[in-house]
């Protein structure tokens, strides 16, 4: 029995094994594909998605910058009427609250005066820092630009200005309109992008500083500052598009960077891999569970099957086909077991041979379903005659053998004279073959040093014996 519960250990354990390397083996394969996809197709989309928004957000706000800057009015009012405050202001006023941009602005060339909505705010002066952007403006080729920018008169908001140069019929510069946006929609895009899609968001310029970001803690100041991103050498001076992959706390970080040029800014969107791998180290574990728990179930049919398999077989090993009784081999080992007692308790034990007078006769008058229908009620009467310590078997063919614990050769004899008569009166053997079935005996009992060879010798030779002398008899030896 041992023997088989190893074969069943190594057969779940090998399928066990299978199961587990195939699962294991895809789970590395699908966080491989995610982490290619991700770099491939997922970033380089986001990044275009992202671009897209954005330039749908500046296309109307430039359109509205250029009919300004273009604007008939405008142009006689800077050249003729500039004097009249209260008219520019109407006519921001009324683009900003038209179109509903944060702010309108306008910059004379001539007087330097910078009016919005509520009129006139400052004269720009080219010693304060706050008006830089009109002088570096003004002095390139560009009719236009975007740029990200605080204004001072409306708050600490961040501002996406688009300027537009306003020029009379000789080309000549005569002041600089625009309109200012805040960039709030794009902090719940970034938000948007990092709650649904798993990316983090930033637009830095090019020395690495962080312009735009989600407002939220933890946020970098200076992306190219952080220690992993420094190993990388990620530069922030040349166009188009790279992906990096780094470590950041232990974990694996795919970034992609893409030079936005309508607002001088580099965009960065970084991805966790873990956070595209967790929902599939989640079914790795429930599969590895699966596996375990479709072993186990599968461990105990197997074992519950070789089981039955393993008794069916040995009662084919053990007992006769035909009879259902213990066969020869069984009875050996019995006997030396028995043998073994006896031995050290000193009771007696005692052999009964028998063998079915004539049934070569009934085999070849009847046929030999009737013969083995007689051995078969044969063995059901010699069962249901002795008693429940003694030890009945089949010998072979239409020898039948019993052992007779603690009994001597004498009270052997009693019992198989009393199993001879009961077969000779059987009439259930009788209607089988129409006259009454009998069987001769040889008896002997166990005796000191005596070995099995013996034993069978000499109970063999006293029902040869009671056959020579006339068969349906007993004969003690």
């Amino acid at each position: 029995m041992r023997f088989d519960y190893r074969i069943v250990f190594i057969i779940t354990g090998l399928l066990f094994t299978l199961s587990t390397s195939l699962t294991v083996v895809n789970y590395f394969v699908s966080v491989e594909n995610i982490r290619s996809q991700l770099k491939d197709s997922s970033l380089p989309l986001t990044v275009d998605n992202i671009y897209t928004v954005i330039q749908k957000q500046i296309i109307e706000p430039n359109l509205i910058s250029s009919m300004m800057a273009n604007d008939t009015f405008m142009k006689d009012w800077l050249s003729h009427e500039e004097g009249e405050t209260d008219k520019i202001a109407r006519y921001l006023d009324t683009i900003q609250n038209k179109y509903k941009m944060s702010t309108t602005f306008l910059v004379s060339e001539k007087t330097m005066n910078y009016y919005t909505a509520k009129g006139l705010i400052e004269k720009i002066k080219s010693d304060n820092p706050n008006n830089a952007w009109y002088f570096d403006f003004k002095n390139i080729p560009e009719v236009n630009e975007i740029n990200i920018d605080h204004n001072e008169f409306m708050g600490t908001s961040l501002f996406m200005f688009i300027n537009h140069k306003i020029f009379d019929e000789d080309f000549h510069l005569l002041g600089v309109i625009g309109v200012g946006l805040k960039t709030s929609y794009i902090d719940d895009m970034l938000k948007r992008f990092r709650q649904d899609y798993k990316f983090n968001v930033y637009f830095v310029d090019d020395v690495g500083q962080l312009i735009i970001s989600e407002k939220r803690e933890n946020s970098p100041s200076y992306l190219d500052k952080m220690p992993d991103l420094k190993q990388l050498g990620l530069s922030f001076v040349s166009n188009g598009s790279q992906i990096y992959e780094y470590t950041k706390n232990n974990d694996m970080y795919l970034l992609n960077r893409k030079y936005i040029p309508e607002l001088d800014l580099y965009l960065i969107v970084e991805a966790k891999i873990d956070d595209f791998t967790s929902k599939l180290e989640e079914t790795f574990y429930f599969n590895i569970a699966v596996t375990l728990l479709l072993t186990l179930i599968i461990t105990i049919i197997v074992l519950v099957y070789v089981r039955k398999m393993h008794r069916r077989l040995n009662d084919l090993a053990n007992n006769d086909v035909l009879t259902g009784l213990p066969n020869r081999r069984t009875f050996n080992d019995k006997l030396e077991y028995f043998l073994l007692l006896i031995k050290r308790n000193k009771s007696p034990l005692s052999i009964v041979f028998l063998d079915v007078d004539n049934f070569k006769n009934i085999n070849d008058s009847k046929g030999h379903d009737v013969g083995d229908k007689v051995l078969k009620k044969l063995a059901k009467l010699l069962n249901a005659t002795v008693r429940s310590s003694d030890f009945v078997a089949r010998w072979g063919g239409e020898e039948f053998i019993i052992m007779l614990a603690d009994t001597n050769v004498d009270n052997a004899s009693l019992i198989a004279e009393k199993l001879r008569s009961v077969i000779e009166s059987c009439e259930s053997l009788q209607s089988l073959v129409d006259f009454p079935v009998t069987a001769s005996f040889g008896v002997t009992s166990i005796k000191n040093d005596d070995h099995i060879d013996d034993i069978f010798k000499r109970v063999d030779s006293a029902l040869y014996q009671a056959k020579s002398e006339g068969k349906n008899r007993v004969i003690k030896a």
